[in-house]
């Protein structure tokens, strides 16, 4: 009979994570065999940014996880994101001569194509000597642990359609359930639980907001406008707030100001937003009263975007008519109005307009400097099929990148 081959790590799954962790474990002396059932490595990088991955985010704070991590314990990740920072991710990138560009708050992006970042994450696994089998599914998964007597932990047998392999160590990279047009699929979520490793329950996550049919056909019409403003949800100590681009689209709202708010939404609950954050609407209309004879729409118009001003106007008799006409009661209420906008969603677009997947293996079951499970020797999780979800702005990259870096680090310092 055939030896099974073994390696001392198997990395399920060649997305941002699982490439990164391969490559530094190789690098750090371990046998590594990465397995992924796609024919093409990391799509959701070769999608991310409008194809330019926007991979790391200058503005996270290592310290303070809370502030733009979401999850059961956004505080898990502090370990993992301060012993990988930004700036450690950006000299790898300097270090392949990629060329990058910052936009606003802290974003950073390739200058030419995510195919940039692939390709550096591939010479990273060949640096490390790493064995990759794609396509390849797995079919079963059991571990055989050891007698007491063995020094070693125990090993996972894995059943692949390319035969069976073994290992001391399995990591799971598997990523959520967002875009399945990509890949997606359940396997880390189903994994966790053939080892009673406890979920938090799965939503979609950066997902723009949906909203019944009629009560969205007098905005159905801005499909397309986008506008800065300041989106909120949540109350006191719960309320969340966003300064961010809004999208209308036929169905409701996205762009990142929704997309943002998103991670933080709760079915049934209203959102408010100003769509116009930098104006002094009493002001600006009082103004217009007292200079001007044009429509309301018109003079509002010079405010914010006019196809809003239009529809806006459109919805009360009182403000369809010259604004030097109209009473000091309707245009303070349409100040109002434009500067708290309140309504609620009735759902959202899910996982296949979804960024990335709220929820996931609960950090309560593993550790946070290694990302191993405490009841299950040598089985570790990273990125996101972990309950750790980022904002909008790259900051979903940096935990794959910093939770990858903690396994790999585990992985050599404990070798199987």
């Amino acid at each position: 009979m055939p030896t099974t081959p073994f390696f001392d790590a198997i990395i399920i799954g060649a997305g941002a994570a699982g490439l990164f962790c391969a490559g530094q474990a190789g690098q750090r002396g371990l046998k590594v065999l990465l397995i992924d059932h796609a024919d093409k490595v990391a799509e959701k990088i070769r999608i991310s940014g409008g194809g330019r991955c926007n991979f790391t985010n200058r503005d996270l704070d290592p310290a303070a996880p809370h502030k733009h991590f979401v999850g059961q314990n956004p505080q898990f990740c502090r370990s993992a994101l301060s012993r990988y920072t930004p700036a450690d991710f950006i000299a790898l990138v300097q270090k392949h001569g990629i060329p990058f560009h910052e936009k606003h708050k802290g974003q950073l992006f390739a200058d030419r194509s995510a195919e940039d970042i692939i390709a550096m994450l591939l010479a990273e696994c060949e640096a490390g000597g790493v064995t990759r089998w794609q396509p390849c599914s797995v079919k079963k998964i059991d571990f055989l642990a050891s007698s007491a007597s063995e020094s070693c932990r125990g090993s996972y047998q894995i059943d692949t359609d390319r035969g069976p392999v073994s290992a001391g160590a399995l990591v799971i990279a598997t990523g959520g359930l967002s875009i399945p047009k990509i890949g997606a699929t359940d396997f880390g979520y189903r994994l966790a639980q053939q080892f009673s490793i406890p979920l938090i329950e799965r939503k979609p996550g950066l997902v723009p907001l949906t909203f019944d049919g009629a009560g969205w056909a007098p905005y159905a019409q801005l499909a397309g406008l986008a506008l800065p403003v300041q989106i909120s949800t949540g109350a006191k100590k719960t309320r969340m707030a966003f300064d961010e681009d809004l999208l209308f689209t036929h169905r409701g709202l996205s762009g990142p100001a929704v997309l943002q708010i998103s991670s933080y939404w709760q079915e049934g609950t209203p959102l408010a937003i100003n769509l116009a954050p930098t104006v002094d609407l009493p002001a600006a209309l009082a103004q217009g009263k007292a200079r001007s004879r044009k429509l309301v729409a018109n003079e509002l118009a010079t405010l914010v975007p006019s196809r809003l001003a239009d529809a806006w106007a459109g919805r009360e008799a009182d403000w369809q008519r010259p604004i030097n006409e109209a009473s000091d009661k309707a245009l303070a209420r349409l100040a109002e109005q434009l500067a708290r906008w309140e309504l609620t969603p009735t759902g959202t677009e899910g996982y296949k307009k979804a960024e990335v997947t709220l929820g996931g293996v609960d950090t309560r079951a593993l550790s946070q400097q290694t990302m191993e499970c405490k009841t299950q020797p040598g089985l570790y999780f990273i990125g996101e099929v972990v309950d750790v979800t980022g904002w909008l702005g790259g900051y979903n990259f940096q935990w794959a990148w910093a939770s990858a870096h903690a396994c790999a680090q585990a992985l050599a310092v404990t070798p199987p």
